[in-house]
This record gives C-alpha cells, sequence and structure tokens, in this order.
C-alpha cells in the first residue's frame, strides 16, 4: 500500500484580525483572523519552508524521487517555480520537479498522483488567497503550505497513514474562476455551487469508502475543504458521519489557503491522531476529491515539528489592515529616495546556486574554520581549495550585533540588519524578518528562513534571512 511517509505545514507569523477590516471600511466586523504572508513571502518561500519541515520526518538516506509544487497563486509563469523550492530545500539534481498550477484543485490532484506511484515523491501545496477589499474572498481566505512526502510501504521511511481507499467525480461548472492577468477571482452565487457539488460529493464518498470498506459512522476523522463554504458545510451535513468525527477547518486562526489547505488540516489531524484511526479527507473544487487513510503505529514516534496548533498559537495577530493592503501591494507607498533595488542576473545565480538558494557554507580542512558565504582560500589560514561543503539553512544562530536602517527602501520599515554568529562557527550580516524593530536584543536566538529579497522587471531575488525563535 502506498502511503504518507512525512508531511509537514507552515503558517506564517503574521495574523490580520478580521474586526481590523471592518473597522476600516465601515462593514460588519467578522470573529477571529486570517494567516498573512509577511511582505517578503510569496508561494514558493512558503513552499520551501513547509517541505523543510517534511524532510526532517525522513530518514537521511531517503531522498524523494519527484517534486511537485501546486498552487494557485505562483510566483512566475512560463517558468517553473518548483526548481526554486527544490535547491532551496538541498535535494539532488536527479529528484525531477514539476509545477502543478492555476487551479486550487492541483493541491489534491498531485497528491493522489504521488499516492499512485511506485516512487518517493514529495508534494508541496502552497497559496495565498486575496480578493476585492471587504469581500469574503478577503476576509474568510488566508496564506500558508503543506508538504506530503508519498511512497510505498517497505522502504526506509515507515508509512504513517496508508491510503486504503479513495474517489472521484468531476464536471465542468463555473462557480469560480479568474483570468490571467486579474489579481481577484469572480465567484458565482453560493446557492449555486452548493448545488453543483452536492451529488459530486455524494459519488466520491460513495466510492472511496467502498474501497476502504468503511461507513460513514466508522470513521474517526472526517475533513471536508473547499473555496465553496456553503457547499462544505452542506456537505458534512449530508455525510453521515458522526458530529465529533468533524475537524476544526481552521477558518477562525488561519482562514481558507486554497490550494494548500486539504494538505494543511491533513496534517493537523496527524499532529494529534492516534494509531488505527481512519481519516477521510473530501476536497470540493472544481469537482470532489476524496482520500481514505489509516494511521499506522508508526505516526505517534514521526509527527510533525513544529505542529500546526503550535505555529498558530505563535502567531502575530495585530496586523493593521492598511499595512496588509501594502505587503498585497494594493497600497503603493511612497518609498524612501534611496536608489532602487537592482534585478539580479542569472549567470552569477547560476554559479553560485548552492548559496543562493540552498545557504550552504564551506568549511576549511586544514583549519576547520567555517567559510560564509564559502570560498576558494579560507579567510583564517588561507589555504586554497581546501574546502568541504557545510548547509547551514538549519543551523541556529545568535546575533552579536544589529543595526536598525530606516532610510532603505522596505514594505515593512525600519529595516533589522544583523551581524549572526551560528553554532559551530561562522559569522554572517543578514536581515531579520518576522521581527518587531522595538524588541530585537543582543543575543537573540534566530534560525534561517528562506524570503524575497527583492522584485525588479519581473524578476525575484531569493536568498534567505534570520527570523527570531517562536514561541
Amino acid at each position: 500500500m502506498a502511503g504518507i511517509l512525512a508531511y509537514g505545514s507552515y503558517i506564517p507569523f503574521f495574523r490580520l484580525p478580521r474586526s481590523a477590516i471592518a473597522e476600516s471600511l465601515g462593514t460588519v466586523p467578522a470573529p477571529g483572523t486570517r494567516a498573512v504572508a509577511s511582505y517578503d513571502e510569496d508561494t514558493t518561500t512558503m513552499g520551501v519552508e513547509a517541505g523543510r519541515i517534511a524532510l526532517r520526518g525522513l530518514p537521511d538516506s531517503v531522498v524523494p524521487d519527484v517534486l511537485a509544487f501546486a498552487t494557485a497563486s505562483p510566483a512566475y509563469l512560463d517558468k517553473t517555480n518548483a526548481s526554486a523550492v527544490h535547491v532551496a530545500l538541498g535535494l539532488p539534481e536527479v529528484t525531477a520537479a514539476y509545477d502543478f498550477g492555476g487551479a486550487v484543485r492541483s493541491g489534491v490532484g498531485a497528491l493522489r498522483i504521488a499516492l499512485d506511484a511506485n516512487h518517493t515523491t514529495m508534494v508541496v501545496t502552497s497559496d495565498m488567497r486575496t480578493g476585492r477589499a471587504g469581500g469574503a474572498d478577503e476576509r474568510d481566505g488566508g496564506d500558508g503550505a503543506a508538504a506530503i512526502v508519498c511512497g510505498p510501504e517497505g522502504g526506509e521511511a515507515p508509512v504513517l497513514a496508508e491510503l486504503v481507499g479513495s474517489g472521484s467525480a468531476t464536471a465542468e461548472f463555473m462557480d469560480r474562476w479568474r483570468v490571467p492577468g486579474r489579481r481577484y477571482s469572480n465567484v458565482w452565487e453560493e446557492r449555486f455551487g452548493e448545488f453543483a457539488y452536492a451529488p459530486l460529493a455524494e459519488r466520491a464518498v460513495t466510492d472511496a469508502l467502498k474501497a476502504a470498506d468503511a461507513t460513514p459512522d466508522s470513521l474517526d476523522r472526517l475533513i471536508v475543504t473547499g473555496p465553496q463554504a456553503r457547499a462544505v458545510r452542506a456537505t458534512l451535513k449530508r455525510s453521515g458521519a458522526r458530529p465529533e468525527a468533524a475537524v476544526d477547518d481552521l477558518g477562525q486562526t488561519v482562514g481558507n489557503t486554497g490550494t494548500a489547505h486539504p494538505a494543511t488540516l491533513l496534517g493537523s489531524v496527524l499532529d494529534v491522531a492516534e494509531p488505527g484511526e481512519t481519516i477521510a479527507l473530501v476536497v470540493l473544487a472544481d469537482g470532489a476529491d476524496v482520500l481514505v487513510f489509516r494511521t499506522t503505529d508508526a505516526l505517534a514516534d514521526h509527527r510533525a515539528q513544529p505542529a500546526v496548533a503550535e505555529q498558530v498559537a505563535a502567531g502575530r495577530d495585530d496586523l493593521t489592515y492598511p499595512t496588509f493592503l501594502t505587503w498585497r501591494e494594493a497600497l503603493v507607498r511612497e518609498q524612501p529616495r534611496r536608489p532602487d533595488p537592482i534585478s539580479p542576473a542569472a549567470p552569477p545565480a547560476l554559479r553560485r546556486e548552492d548559496w543562493k538558494f540552498g545557504f550552504v557554507a564551506s568549511r576549511c580542512t586544514e583549519c576547520g574554520t567555517r567559510n560564509l558565504p564559502p570560498s576558494r582560500v579560507c579567510v583564517q589560514c588561507k589555504a586554497v581549495d581546501k574546502m568541504v561543503d557545510e548547509p547551514l539553512a538549519d543551523v541556529p544562530a545568535t546575533v552579536a550585533t544589529f543595526t536598525l536602517d530606516r532610510l532603505a527602501p522596505s514594505l515593512n520599515p525600519p529595516v533589522v540588519a544583523a551581524v549572526l554568529d551560528f553554532d559551530g562557527g561562522g559569522r554572517y550580516q543578514c536581515e531579520l524578518t518576522d521581527v518587531d524593530a522595538a524588541t530585537v536584543a543582543i543575543g537573540d536566538r534566530v534560525h534561517m528562513t528562506f524570503r524575497r529579497i527583492s522584485s525588479v522587471d519581473g524578476v525575484h531575488n531569493y536568498f534567505w534571512k534570520a527570523r527570531p525563535e517562536r514561541g
């Protein structure tokens, strides 16, 4: 049986209270918050963070054969976004990387294909949901990413949840659409969505439960998700499952993360599920897809860290609505009178690919000094070509000193530039992110995170920043 070998979810640090939207626009306030990707995040960087968490759950000897990246909000078109995720995760060149994009359903589609394959596949799903100011998409959406590694039983990595049944139903109808180049989706009236999805969900659920030799009342956990909230509620009501089996959809804390939401909710369930539980995942998006899993004894010892609940609890929930609009580039603010960032050139980026995307430094074999960035000549003993690669993306560091730059162009001023001392040696200067400039202090512990430095002339300049330890 194929199944899940590892998983990981990423919830951005910032939250926008829905009451802040209502306060700014003079509308009726809604409860809860939505997760918001920071000014230097996009679907690619969030996918990297989710993938890093998932890879920690695999033995070092297990490397995915294929990386599938799915999003409805890609950073690039006509260019594979999965390739940046691939190199940032440190995967070997022989690991193939492909995009599944354009629609919310692409995420569960990539997952289903991965579960049917005979090789190890990492499915990374990521999305940034937005809509017109004051609309339901803006209010109820959310940003986030999730990664699931799938593979057959009998390998070096144990199966945490095996696939025991699946079902699918497809129809063509216009409940949600967005043409290329448009920022916001159009949505038909929700009663139409409920009408269109009802027979598809019934057929897919019936087929999946039959294949799994299960009944609705035998399900321990039932996940139903999709962009059409009314259709989701109706499917839950008609499912026949026990009320206590229904899973929290994170709507009050994170919002619906679109392409990433099915895998995110599945990860939140695996964080707490016991061995032997039967879990049904129902996804309503341009049809209906149902995957039924049964957890194994290995799950208890291989849960993702940090868990979804931990990331939700560690978030900062005081983001203002104008700041949210600025980060979404819907509100253009005056920038400091400084030279604009320049676009990175392709040849040097290729030459330093391991450093730029993978944050791989070098260590001198003569004197043991760690060199950041990597160099042919050791900064300490001057030995030439006596280096070995040393990945630092997962090595924590300490703030040695820092400064606040209030004149550098940024969507979240001031820029916090810090000098970091890495555990095991090595000093480097970089920008801090997800940080309160008023509380930064020498001695703070930080971790590296993959972010977007700038975007110029349609080119995204990706590199690594540091963020404070959460919690």
